[in-house]
């Protein structure tokens, strides 16, 4: 599999069979991500992985645990167009995916709430940076992101990047003995997809380039 390949294949899958991923695979997609490039070097990621009965007891806290919006790290207040259009039918599409109607509120709440089961995943993987580092930084865990999502995608294993367990930062620092001064930038489900899921059927489409793309100087 090429590196076009792997772009193509990766998306975020939100049904997980339950094989397990064994952990020298694990480590080393981890540790080959870390070849992302970083400003100044500084490699500002610090990542933790876990599974069986340890992901399985996380994942029953956070269940037990009330979820604390942190401003900022996440959308944009008064979203703006184009991007809330491009994220409210995201959303609709995905709901629409697997049945579920605009006004069953239930239903939308139970389905948000696997992201805090990683989605039946076998290893859940929390990403965390210093409260301290700035924009660039970020930046850079977002590039040790996508490595990584792309390394598990030519080992045809799936994931799903998730915000979501920045609500759960304080939780989540207590239980993985993160050092002081440290915060959830995200986590990741990683597994084997389940082919079968009709969520997994459905697939989020993307910008015109002529919406974003612009060349200037080039034949």
């Amino acid at each position: 599999m090429n590196i076009e390949q792997a772009l193509q294949q990766r998306r975020s899958v939100r049904a997980f069979l339950p094989q397990a991923v064994a952990g020298a695979k694990v480590r080393a997609l981890l540790e080959g991500a870390a070849q992302a490039p970083s400003g100044g070097n500084m490699q500002p990621w610090r990542v933790t992985a876990v599974g069986g009965q340890a992901l399985k007891d996380l994942c029953a806290k956070a269940r037990q645990s009330e979820p604390v919006q942190r401003p900022g790290l996440s959308y944009p207040p008064g979203l703006w167009e184009p991007y809330r259009s491009r994220r409210f039918e995201n959303g609709e599409d995905l709901y629409r995916a697997i049945g579920i109607g605009r006004e069953d509120k239930a239903a939308r709440l139970a389905q948000l709430a696997k992201n805090g089961q990683m989605f039946g995943a076998p290893v859940g993987i929390f990403v965390a940076v210093e409260e301290r580092m700035g924009y660039a930084q970020w930046v850079d865990l977002g590039i040790y992101l996508q490595s990584f999502m792309l390394l598990a995608a030519e080992q045809g294993l799936a994931t799903c990047a998730q915000g979501f367990w920045r609500m759960y930062n304080e939780l989540l620092v207590q239980q993985l003995a993160l050092p002081a001064g440290y915060q959830i930038a995200f986590g990741i489900a990683l597994g084997y997809e389940d082919r079968s899921a009709p969520i997994n059927q459905w697939r989020s489409s993307r910008a015109s380039s002529g919406e974003w793309l612009a060349l200037q100087g080039l034949d």
